[in-house]
């Protein structure tokens, strides 16, 4: 297995719940139904805290893809305070269920599979943010989630590749997927569980 075939596998693993996590009930359970701007812009900053904290924790180990996860977490460090900076004040709020279930991982392969989970997770709630902000006639600030999703693809790029050079055979591509599958379901139970709490049918109604 190569990069581009594990991202499409886990994707495609996970095809049900990441289309259903990039609709626009995401955005209303990741706010718990308060749709106003403000609100939305603290459920992202909360997001990209509580990944720039997980992503500081990995890079203060010692190992091959240590400067990696040193860069993500530089980056989703800055990705938090655009976002905060938008708000009047914002101290970062309960960690998402996504964010609890990667800093479980401990191995090397289980932990570049869980960003490649996380950056399919991430690349929908983020264009769902774009899209939010374009119906708010609010160009600026859908393009810094644009930049966002751009920063996230790099992510799951490199992740990707980075696997290449530690799997070592069929038993770490394997546990890696697992740990990318793991990440986008614990995003998809929080997402559904959360709706259901709201009153609202997280499956979409055909």
């Amino acid at each position: 297995m190569d990069a581009t075939e594990f991202t499409e596998a886990v994707r495609e693993d996970a095809k049900t719940e990441l289309s259903r996590i990039g609709s626009s009930k995401s955005l209303y359970a990741d706010t718990r139904g308060e749709m106003e701007e403000d609100a939305v812009l603290a459920a992202a900053a909360d997001g990209f805290a509580a990944a720039a904290d997980v992503f500081e924790s990995w890079a203060d180990d010692d190992w091959a893809a240590a400067d990696f996860f040193a860069d993500a977490a530089a980056t989703e460090r800055d990705h938090y305070e655009t976002a905060a900076g938008k708000l009047d004040d914002h101290e970062p709020g309960d960690v998402p269920a996504l964010y609890d279930y990667l800093a479980g991982l401990d191995e090397p392969v289980e932990r570049l599979g869980g960003v490649v989970g996380h950056a399919a997770v991430a690349d929908k709630k983020t264009d769902q943010l774009v899209g939010f902000y374009v119906g708010q006639a609010s160009p600026q600030t859908s393009q810094v989630f644009r930049e966002v999703g751009d920063d996230i693809d790099d992510q799951e790029v490199r992740a990707a590749e980075l696997l290449e050079s530690v799997c070592e055979g069929d038993d770490d591509w394997a546990a890696a997927r697992e740990a990318a599958t793991g990440a986008i379901s614990a995003a998809y139970d929080e997402y559904f569980e959360t709706l259901e709490d709201l009153g609202v049918n997280p499956k979409p109604v055909c």
